[in-house]
């Protein structure tokens, strides 16, 4: 590699397949290796220690850093455009890890209120336990983040699109608004992947991806990774160190593996899920459908401005509740299950996929509906899949 080549130039689409990959394997190996080994043997004492110290390139314990797991690290911190990545042994390890490393008792977290159901129980049950304050806010009422960053905020928490009920955040004009208060802006882009979306130019601090959906895209492996300033990052990966939530190599080696295929994927899924949205609309048995690239949606002219693509996942309001499980039972081509971003579609209510872990009270509270199913949009041919959705949806 030339010494004045910069991955600034580079799309996105080849980034994907090369970054973090330039450099020779061993054995003149054309993909990346699994290195399973736990520990690493140094001929002395001496580069032992500077290898410790930082001073030179090399691993000690895989608890603290794997070759296989840095090369994953270094493609989704030049997808993010970040200075650095740290991994993890699943998404809700980044998040938590990310707000533990961060947050000290007396502290106080802004967040809207639909987050994902794992992420909104750490804000609803485990940080105020640590004396950390949680203020909730209509997800999408900028005036209301406002006001509760002007009263104090040390933590901005911001998912968007949301999970399930796919809203639309205004990252850079709330970045903004929390770099007025010293605040620290954490994004979880899980369901736009930096495919489609990098909230690291539109002013957030750090990023979180579950690389469990779409960027294994899968369903074969669990992972998280968090990208940002060099500095936030290391100090999330001391955190991490130390609690142990690491990313093991397999898994790292999988989700390598699907990353290659990740802009083309979402080129697919991007498509299918707005035809699919478009079909649902106009269906009889539908209340609502929610998909930020949909133009009726209320944040469709945020999303359109800040993200590239509207990603794979949809939602919609069957009107008959009690009929949900006859329609998810009558299809075809769509796994039942609590994932998403997978080549195969995938169909759920919330109640039992993004806040099974939820009560029926919190999920109200959070703006979740009990008649809400999640559609994670695969990349099936969509012909097959509205064909699918029809004769489930008339059998209701």
């Amino acid at each position: 590699m030339k010494k004045d080549f910069t991955w600034k130039k580079i799309k996105s689409e080849t980034k994907v397949v090369w970054a973090g990959e330039t450099k020779s394997f061993p054995y003149n190996a054309t993909q990346p290796p699994t290195v399973n080994s736990v520990a690493y043997t140094y001929k002395n004492i001496d580069e032992w220690m500077a290898v410790a110290k930082g001073e030179k390139d090399g691993h000690i314990y895989g608890r603290n850093t794997n070759p296989t797991v840095q090369i994953l690290e270094e493609k989704i911190a030049l997808l993010e455009d970040a200075e650095s990545a740290t991994a993890f042994s699943s998404g809700m390890a980044a998040v938590s890890n990310t707000l533990f490393a961060n947050l000290n008792p007396g502290d106080r977290v802004i967040v809207g209120k639909d987050t994902y159901g794992g992420t909104s129980k750490i804000f609803l049950e485990f940080l105020p336990q640590f004396d950390i304050d949680i203020a909730f806010c209509d997800t999408t009422d900028i005036n209301a983040f406002e006001k509760e960053m002007n009263s104090k905020c040390n933590l901005l928490y911001l998912e968007t699109p949301t999970n399930p009920t796919l809203k639309i955040q205004d990252i850079k004009t709330l970045s903004n608004i929390a770099k007025q208060t010293g605040s620290l802006v954490v994004v979880d882009n899980t369901l736009a992947t930096p495919i489609n979306q990098n909230p690291l130019m539109m002013g957030a601090d750090i990023v979180i991806h579950s690389a469990t959906k779409f960027l294994c895209g899968h369903s074969d492996a669990l992972g998280g990774l968090v990208c940002g300033d060099k500095k936030n990052v290391e100090k999330i990966y001391h955190f991490r160190e130390i609690n142990g939530s690491c990313l093991d190599p397999s898994p790292a080696y999988m989700i390598l593996r699907g990353i290659k295929t990740l802009a083309l994927r979402m080129e697919r899924h991007n498509e299918n899920a707005l035809k699919l949205t478009e079909w649902l609309s106009k269906h009889n048995k539908i209340s609502a459908v929610f998909y930020p690239g949909f133009s009726d949606h209320p944040g469709y002219d945020i999303a359109k401005e800040q993200m590239r693509g509207f990603g794979g996942v949809l939602s919609f309001l069957i009107k008959d509740e009690l009929s949900i499980s006859k329609f998810i039972s009558s299809l075809q081509f769509a796994h039942a299950a609590a994932h998403l971003g997978s080549l195969e579609t995938i169909v759920g209510p919330s109640k039992t996929t993004s806040h099974v872990e939820n009560t029926p009270e919190e999920r109200s509270q959070l703006g979740i509906p009990e008649n809400l199913i999640r559609c994670s949009v695969g990349i099936e041919h969509i012909d097959d899949i509205i064909q699918d959705f029809d004769q489930a949806l008339n059998k209701i």
